[in-house]
């Protein structure tokens, strides 16, 4: 018998079951905002903190300074992906509009250009199980926000592992999957939106050979 026919349970960090399951049983929890499941285990997040909130909205600005401005792009909060078969919940992802949707419309089925988490108490967790799961999936770049060291882990997807992409000497990171997507890595930790903004117009500009 599985867990949703021997009725419902509150959905708690270390159950077993599968995505099925998963899915039936937070949808009969409305209060229930974040969770995910995982290779079959489910993660309930803790309370979001203010550290948590700031640096995902300045993630959400950036990533939607440029996909306005590049068609086929659409960004996205706390969306439920159906991965294999996991449900993660990134922090911010980056979907090409073309992804498919599961029948109910609800859930996009298939992998994120870009996944975004951002690291308060789940440090362990993102750069474990879920990065393997990302990296196994195929999200193309997987994209880190530690809040207490102040890092950055920017990865790419090369030959089916993640490789680190640098900072180079002017302080920025540059996608390779997503051509003129820049980071400017102080401008993020000082909060400057009209920095980050700036940056992603000059990577732009750059790719599309645009003159000032």
């Amino acid at each position: 018998m599985s867990a949703i026919n021997a009725g419902t349970p509150l959905l708690i960090t270390g159950m077993k079951m599968s995505r099925e399951e998963f899915i039936e049983a937070w949808e009969n929890e409305p209060n229930l905002k974040c969770a995910e499941l995982i290779d079959g285990t489910v993660f309930v997040s803790s309370p979001v903190s203010l550290d948590h909130g700031l640096y995902e909205s300045l993630m959400v600005a950036w990533l939607r300074a440029y996909s306005s401005k590049a068609p086929g792009l659409m960004c996205a909060t706390n969306v439920t992906s159906y991965l294999q078969e996991s449900a993660p919940q990134p922090d911010v992802s980056l979907f090409r509009s073309d992804v498919g949707m599961e029948a109910r419309g609800k859930y996009p089925a298939g992998a994120p250009v870009i996944a975004v988490e951002v690291c308060v108490s789940s440090r362990d967790y993102d750069f474990g199980p879920k990065k393997a799961l990302y990296q196994r999936a195929g999200v193309q770049e997987y994209i880190t926000v530690e809040t207490f060291s102040k890092a950055i882990t920017w990865r790419t997807l090369v030959d089916g592992s993640y490789e680190n992409l640098p900072v180079d000497d002017a302080g920025i990171i540059r996608s390779r999957a997503l051509p003129g997507l820049w980071l400017d890595v102080a401008a993020f930790w000082r909060e400057d939106d009209d920095a980050l903004r700036e940056c992603v117009r000059r990577g732009l500009a750059e790719v599309r050979g645009d003159v000032g």
